[in-house]
């Protein structure tokens, strides 16, 4: 397996870094990339809280830059109604619904109801909570 041409820095390496950037830099100044891109490597060996609070830099703001470097989506999305469709008007003998929300939980017990019947329920159900 071949190995990464960049060396990993220690939280200690990076912390020496941004203090000289600070003791260099000439007013309020953006933290360049390269320095940003150390401390998402070391937030990801060493955490985000710790490495944030160290290196003297915003939780979010290094949080947001270890998901882009690494591409993973901070946002997920939420969750879709899925309609069932049953390929028959079948009755069913017994059925349960259990439907949970950001808020509440409400369990549906249905007995000789057809499968269009519950998905037509769900649908409604659904769309009335939206």
């Amino acid at each position: 397996m071949p190995r990464s041409k960049t060396r990993i820095i220690s939280l200690e390496e990076a912390k020496a870094r941004f203090e000289e950037w600070r003791q260099t830099r000439k007013g309020k100044v953006a933290i360049p990339d390269e320095l940003w891109s150390a401390a998402a490597a070391v937030a990801r060996k060493e955490g985000v809280s710790r490495t944030s609070t160290e290196l003297r830099v915003e939780w979010n703001e290094l949080k947001r830059r270890m998901t882009v470097a690494t591409g993973v989506s901070q946002q997920t999305a939420p969750p879709a109604f899925v309609e069932l469709v049953a390929p028959q008007a079948q009755s069913l003998s017994e059925c349960m619904i259990e439907l949970e929300g950001r808020r509440c939980k409400l369990r549906i017990q249905l007995k000789g109801a057809s499968a269009s019947y519950l998905a037509t329920l769900s649908r409604e159900l659904w769309e009335s909570a939206s």
